[in-house]
This record gives structure tokens, C-alpha cells and sequence, in this order.
């Protein structure tokens, strides 16, 4: 199945994102983004709805096949940090963001996932994961998606679509993407 505005497409066992694009970017204008081609730059890669492309998914999980990142932004405690630095071999930072609750600094969250749109907009090939891929990666997605022209309203649906179909998990995440600032 495939999301004209998103560009996803189904990939094997169901996984989104993995294939090309079929459809167009879906920009705010119309348009694609600068910096939106018509094939995920990683794989497992999703179409944000302004065209830019960003993979998020958990640490946990082996690495996708592919191309490596060039830019990665991570979530979780210092814990799972120190079991998951060493295997993070390209550029990336950390956001300080316990499991199930929120990013311990708001404002340097706000202007990391605000940069990582920016790197994914330039065309760099950009991921997101937390420990599970699932909720504090579904949350920044989503944010991403309330960046790229999204109605906050609308971006835990959107999440759910086309990242993870439990993605953002608690209320309080809910909360955060809605609140989130449009840029």
C-alpha cells in the first residue's frame, strides 16, 4: 500500500518506507522539498508530508541494510547511550529523553529535532531512534511532520500511518507534539 502524500510505500513483512517512492512529495505548496529526491535516502526511510525523507527507528533492532546515515539524532538515557555509542560511527548527537516520558531539556530538543529537519531538507540522510523506535522516535517524527507543515492536530495520526501504528505512546507525548513549536 502506498501514501501518495508521504510517498511510503509498504516494504517486506509490512515495514513502511523500505521501497520508492510512488507518489509526490505532498509540500505544504504543492511541491517537493529542497532537498526531497524520489528514493529514501536510507533504507526504512519515510517521506515527511513537505517531502524531506528521515528514517527513525530502534536502536535495539539491527542496523538496516544500505547506506549509513549522515546525520542521526538519538534518544534515550545515559544507559542507553553507553550500549549504543560505540556503533553509532557517523556524526550524530544525543537528546537526554527517558523512556516513556519526555526530553529532560525542551528547549535543546526543540532545537535538535529543529536542526535534523534542516540536515533532512538540505538532502542529507538522516535517521531517528530511541531504544524501541517506537515511542520517543514517534514523537520526534511527528514533530518533523508539525515542521514540515502539519497541523499539530493531525501529526500522531499521521505518525501512526506511516511510522509505527503505536508510535507516540503516552499522553503526555501526545501533548508535547501538539504543543510543539511550528518553526
Amino acid at each position: 500500500m502506498s501514501d501518495p502524500m508521504s510517498g511510503s510505500v509498504d516494504g517486506p513483512a509490512g515495514g513502511r518506507g523500505s521501497g520508492p517512492a510512488d507518489g509526490p512529495a505532498g509540500g505544504p505548496a504543492g511541491g517537493p522539498a529542497e532537498g526531497s529526491g524520489s528514493r529514501p535516502p536510507l533504507e526504512g526511510a519515510i517521506r515527511l508530508p513537505d517531502g524531506r525523507w528521515v528514517r527513525g527507528r530502534g536502536l535495539r533492532n539491527p542496523l538496516p541494510g544500505g547506506a549509513v546515515p549522515g546525520f542521526g539524532l538519538y534518544l534515550g538515557s545515559g544507559r542507553l547511550r553507553r550500549r549504543h555509542e560505540d556503533g553509532l560511527r557517523w556524526p550524530h548527537e544525543w537528546i537526554d529523553w527517558p523512556d516513556f516520558l519526555l526530553p529532560r531539556d525542551r528547549d535543546l530538543a526543540i532545537r535538535r529535532i529543529g536542526a535534523l529537519h534542516e540536515r533532512a531538507g538540505a538532502g542529507e540522510a538522516v535517521e531517528v531512534a530511541c531504544g524501541g523506535g517506537v515511542g520517543r522516535t514517534g514523537t520526534v517524527v511527528a514533530c518533523l511532520a508539525v515542521l514540515s507543515g502539519l497541523d499539530p492536530a493531525d501529526a500522531v495520526a499521521w505518525t501512526r500511518a506511516h511510522h509505527h501504528p503505536r508510535a507516540v505512546e503516552t499522553p503526555w507525548q501526545r501533548r508535547w507534539v501538539v504543543a510543539f513549536p511550528r518553526g
